[in-house]
């Protein structure tokens, strides 16, 4: 049996086991006796991760837009023409994949044979099968996906804020790429990426439910063989600090307008404590800001300049962050001058009532997120892919102070960081 890490934490009351597989893998254990039951198996690989190479190697890879999502399809390929999700039906549970920016995840949820569903994972994630010919037929599944993505209003919208934040970091590119970029992927380009980013050593498997670590760990045994770790060197070209485009529109079939602002961060802190601190604190000047219970929404929802299609919120990882706010506006530009307006308020004018106000929401937020076998999985699993934990979170949102807000507010909201992205009915 391993060695196994403890982790506790006494506000949430609230616990988790952690331990390196012999395989070489990272597992987490979260013991949560609710109805279902849920894991994710994940490697630190994503969309952005185009250029790279293994320490040790002199030369640089680079692979085409969009092979971390191809790779996701390919994987629930079996050799034996066995359907993943037919597997998987078998013993009634419930599975789905995802390629983000950062990672890309596969995981399932089941009330039972829980022991068996795990199995599958581990069996299938493991077991790259590409050949030309499979490669081929899934081109054009994903060219029309991409396709699709294209057509739709809100993602060709956030798309095009991602184009004005950053002129060269591949955040900019889709996450299935373009049709043009995955016409270059072949089966020996998958294979190469799967043997980098598929190590164990660059992966980790999370477990929610009513589950122990010694079943978990025996099922890992069966299905997991050693492998030696390796050192990933990722490349991203460097950014100005200032956004690329300070706008831009396009027009679609959408009855009225949509926005998206964008403040890019270049900021980013180092460490993923660091960067969870700074995700806190922007948890709490968000809120403040565009919060429907504050006067920002309300006002501008009264004055018919916002609809109920409103959001907000902080992206980050350690090669690219910024702040968004989206919504649907028949003016989409006065909405960008009021921003702009309540972005100075924030500078000098958070009361500590409405700081105190803001915080105790992401506190019940995140206390929340308890009561989900899935929830926790995959708020989990987004903190450790950024070197954090979520059982520090709510300790390090405690320590989060009105100061720590406003000088964020201070260092964040300038000009030359602002973009607008705007979606305009056909006329």
């Amino acid at each position: 049996m391993p060695d196994i890490t403890i982790k506790r934490n006494d506000f949430l009351r609230e616990e988790y086991y952690r331990f390196r597989h012999g395989s070489g893998l990272e597992v987490c254990v979260f013991p949560k006796k609710l109805s279902t039951s849920y894991a994710i198996f994940a490697t630190r690989y994503g969309s952005i991760d185009n250029r790279f190479r293994l320490a040790g190697d002199k030369d640089f890879t680079t692979v085409p837009d969009g092979i971390a999502h191809y790779l996701e399809h390919k994987l629930f390929e079996n050799p034996n023409g066995d359907d993943t999700f037919t597997r998987y039906a078998r013993y009634g549970a419930n599975a789905n994949a995802y390629t983000s920016n950062t990672m890309t995840a596969y995981l399932f949820s089941c009330t039972s044979n829980f022991d068996e569903s795990l199995g599958i994972l581990l069996d299938f994630v493991t077991t790259p099968y590409f050949t030309p010919e499979t490669v081929e037929k899934e081109r054009g599944i994903i060219a029309q996906e991409i396709r699709m993505y294209d057509d739709h209003p809100f993602r060709s919208m956030y798309q095009t804020l991602l184009e004005n934040l950053y002129e060269k970091h591949p955040v900019r590119i889709n996450v299935a790429g373009t049709v043009e970029s995955i016409s270059h992927i072949t089966s020996d380009i998958l294979y190469e990426c799967y043997r980098v980013f598929y190590n164990l050593s660059n992966m980790v498997l999370i477990v929610c439910g009513d589950v122990t670590v010694d079943e978990v760990n025996a099922v890992c045994d069966k299905y997991l063989k050693k492998q030696a770790p390796v050192e990933i060197i990722r490349d991203y070209p460097d950014e100005k600090p200032e956004v690329f485009r300070a706008y831009a529109e396009k027009s679609m079939q959408v009855s009225k307008p949509l926005f998206a602002i964008g403040v890019k961060d270049t900021d980013i802190p180092s460490d993923g404590y660091g960067r969870m601190k700074k995700y806190a604190a922007y948890g709490i000047l968000n809120d403040l800001m565009f919060g429907k219970s504050g006067e920002f929404y309300n006002k501008l929802y009264e004055e018919g300049l916002l609809s109920n299609q409103f959001d907000y919120g902080y992206e980050s990882s350690a090669s690219y962050a910024f702040n968004g706010v989206y919504g649907e506006s028949r003016d989409p530009k006065e909405v960008f001058e009021r921003f702009k307006a309540r972005a100075e308020w924030a500078k000098s004018e958070i009361s500590a009532e409405d700081f105190e106000r803001s915080k105790r929401a992401l506190y019940a937020s995140m206390v929340k997120c308890f009561d989900s076998t899935e929830d926790i999985a995959n708020s989990f699993l987004n903190y450790e892919i950024e070197g954090g934990d979520l059982l520090d979170y709510v300790d390090i949102l405690s320590k989060v102070t009105q100061d720590d807000v406003t000088a964020l507010a201070k260092a964040a909201f300038r000009p030359e960081f602002y973009t607008l992205a705007v979606v305009n009915p056909i006329v």
